[in-house]
């Protein structure tokens, strides 16, 4: 696959910043690319402020210091990695942007497209924008991603807040600030609506290709047992209409079979795009929502739009942004107060239900792993309030969410 311009940017600027200087001849060698291709790459980075340019060799601007940070004077860079513009974290990177420019700060945002392997070359380029502090959602997918692409975060010479990631405990990140909503506890909204208009055991169609996909799939089980449910049936395994389609028609009938036999009569389909193309290709096999099947999506991305409105699970995407770029502003002022370390996982001031908890006799407030909880709305597919999108009774959290990537794909978590 070819590389990117702002992906090469990215790897040329974390040279330098590594260096302080290199020869532009050196920098081609290094970046398998021309010293033609490198020059072109200077010229638009240093017209950025971002490098110096001397007789045939870059350095570090010297007005930004080695830590890549912004003149004294000019209001807070934050910096976003995301692995996503679209979709789910649309909301997320909004709700931070709100909170930034509320503080004054200024958020500068980096995409991974889903490539764990090149989130550090992605950090390493906001630094080189200035940022002072980061809020960090790897593009994991796997189980296995945090402990293969995520010992960089730790490393990292700046206060990081991870966005929408848990991490396994004992791990190196398990000691960072980190905010996220509670997918099991979505889970259990979803699961305790059907049982409470009557079916017995709902059933879960998933994915497993993200981090939320995998969150939603732990939370099932444990929703289960909280229930008292015995015997569930197994989870139903879904991929994406559009990349697999053969996959798709296989969970679709799957489920068809599990209504057609009796064995359920309501489901909890991971996400939004699925649960709707599985609404429309049961009708044409025979199944309605809501007279055969219950059913609830879990994203509320565009569950509302679809033929029949879907009753859905709705994580609270912006707020999740909201809170990570407050607490992240707080590291930040309690750092420059001379209060906190200089790696991300250094102490601060920390945000617990939209406030400001400051620690006590001058010592930095305990880190936070906060979790946000998610929303039910309920609407036509489960058989309640046809039409209408008002909220259950149950409903606790913030807005609606839905992760996924760029491509059209609504690959979620």
């Amino acid at each position: 696959m070819r590389e990117r311009a702002v992906q090469r940017h990215d790897r040329l600027l974390a040279l330098v910043r590594l260096r302080g200087s290199a020869r532009v001849t050196d920098l081609a060698e290094q970046l398998g690319v021309s010293p033609v291709t490198v020059r072109r790459d200077v010229e638009a980075l240093a017209g950025k402020g971002l490098l110096d340019r001397v007789h045939g060799a870059v350095s570090w601007p010297r007005q930004r210091g080695a830590g890549g940070r912004a003149p004294i004077g000019e209001g807070r860079v934050l910096g976003l990695l995301a692995p996503s513009a679209t979709y789910y974290f649309a909301d997320v990177i909004r709700g931070a942007h709100e909170a930034a420019a509320r503080a004054g700060a200024r958020l500068v945002l980096r995409i991974s497209d889903y490539r764990p392997e090149e989130d550090p070359a992605r950090a390493e380029g906001l630094l080189a924008a200035g940022a002072e502090g980061l809020l960090v959602a790897p593009g994991w997918r796997g189980p296995g991603d945090p402990a293969e692409y995520g010992g960089w975060v730790a490393e990292l010479p700046v206060p990081v807040v991870l966005l929408e990631r848990n991490v396994p405990p004992g791990g190196p990140l398990a000691g960072l600030d980190r905010v996220c909503s509670d997918h099991g506890h979505g889970v259990l909204l979803a699961l305790r609506h059907l049982r409470g208009r009557g079916h017995a055991a709902p059933l879960l169609v998933a994915r497993a290709d993200s981090p939320t996909a995998l969150a939603v799939r732990e939370g099932y089980a444990a929703a289960l047992r909280v229930l008292g449910v015995p015997e569930p049936l197994p989870v139903i395994d879904s991929v994406p209409a559009e990349t697999d389609p053969e996959g798709f028609e296989r969970a679709v009938r799957e489920l068809r079979a599990a209504v057609a036999s009796g064995e359920t009569t309501a489901a909890l389909v991971h996400n939004d795009v699925d649960a709707i193309q599985m609404v429309q290709r049961l009708a044409e096999l025979g199944v309605r929502v809501p007279d055969d099947l219950a059913l609830v999506a879990y994203d509320d991305e565009v569950a509302a739009l679809a033929d029949t409105p879907l009753t859905a699970v709705a994580p609270p995407k912006r707020e999740v942004g909201r809170q990570a770029a407050r607490l992240l502003v707080e590291r930040l002022r309690e750092r420059g107060e001379g209060g906190g370390g200089a790696r991300g996982s250094a102490g601060g001031d920390a945000v617990s239900g939209g406030a400001v908890v400051g620690g006590t006799d001058g010592e930095p407030a305990p880190r936070r792993h906060l979790a946000l909880l998610p929303a039910l709305r309920v609407r036509a597919s489960c058989g309640a309030g046809r039409g209408a999108g008002g909220a259950d009774g149950d409903a606790a959290g913030g807005g609606a969410g839905g992760e996924g990537v760029g491509d059209g794909r609504g690959v979620t978590g």
